[in-house]
C-alpha cells in the first residue's frame, strides 16, 4: 500500500462510518448510545458498517505506517490494529438493551470491546506525535489525541454504570459524550494519516531528476570551448 493509498482509505474509511452512524442518529428513533441503534428495526445495518468501516481505516492508517520508520511507529501500529480489532468486536457482538438487569454475554464483549477502541486511539495517536517537531500537522494530532482522551475521561465520569454519575447527573447527557468521543477519534484517524504523510503521495508522483551523464558532461565542456 502506497501513502496516497493509506491516506484515502483512511480518509475515506472514516468519513463512511461518519455518515452511517449519522444516519442512524437522524433517521431512526433517537437512542441514548451509538450502538443501541443495532437493537432498533433497520438500526443493525448502519452500525455495522459504520464500526467496519472504521475499522477499516485503522487497518489502512496501521499499514501505511509500515512504510515510515516502522520502528518508530511500531506501538501506533500495534494501537491501531487493537482499536480495529476492538471495532470488529464490538460489531459482531451487539451490546445489550438498556433495559436489561442482566448483562449477556455479548453485551459484556461489546462493553469491553469497545472500551479498547475508546482508550487505544487517543493514545496511538500521542505516542506517533510524541517527539515530533513542532509542526502544525503534529500539533494538531496531540490536540486532538488529548481532546479525545479528556472527553473519554468525562463520559466514562458521567456513564450510569460509573459510581460518580449521580454526582455530576452524567444519565442527562452522557449520550452526547459518547458520541463527542468518537467523533474526536474519527477526526484523530484523519489528522494522523495527514500528519504522518505529508505529501510524500504526490512527491512520488514528480519524475526523478538524474545528474546528467558523463557525454553530456564532455558534450557542454566542448560547447563552452
Amino acid at each position: 500500500m502506497t501513502p496516497r493509498q493509506s491516506v484515502w482509505s483512511t480518509v475515506i474509511g472514516t468519513l463512511v462510518s461518519a455518515g452511517a452512524l449519522a444516519y442512524a442518529d437522524v433517521a431512526l428513533p433517537t437512542q441514548v448510545l451509538l450502538s443501541d441503534y443495532a437493537l432498533v428495526p433497520g438500526g443493525m445495518l448502519p452500525v455495522l458498517i459504520g464500526m467496519l468501516a472504521l475499522a477499516v481505516a485503522c487497518l489502512g492508517l496501521a499499514y501505511g505506517l509500515t512504510t515510515v520508520d516502522p520502528a518508530r511507529t511500531a506501538p501506533t501500529r500495534v494501537l491501531l490494529v487493537a482499536g480495529a480489532a476492538g471495532l470488529m468486536m464490538s460489531a459482531i457482538f451487539p451490546t445489550d438493551p438498556g433495559t436489561s438487569q442482566i448483562g449477556s454475554v455479548s453485551g459484556e464483549i461489546h462493553r469491553w470491546s469497545a472500551a479498547v477502541v475508546f482508550t487505544s486511539l487517543p493514545v496511538a495517536g500521542w505516542i506517533l506525535a510524541r517527539g515530533r517537531t513542532a509542526a502544525p500537522r503534529w500539533n494538531a494530532v496531540r490536540a486532538i489525541s488529548v481532546a479525545a482522551g479528556v472527553t473519554l475521561a468525562v463520559y466514562l465520569a458521567a456513564h450510569p454504570a460509573s459510581i460518580t454519575s449521580s454526582l455530576v447527573n452524567g444519565g442527562a447527557y452522557y449520550g452526547m459524550l459518547e458520541r463527542g468521543v468518537v467523533l474526536a477519534e474519527m477526526a484523530l484517524l484523519i489528522a494522523m494519516a495527514l500528519a504522518a504523510f505529508p505529501g510524500r503521495a504526490a512527491a512520488k508522483s514528480e519524475p526523478s531528476r538524474t545528474a546528467p551523464t558523463q557525454t553530456e558532461h564532455e558534450r557542454q565542456e566542448r560547447l563552452a570551448a
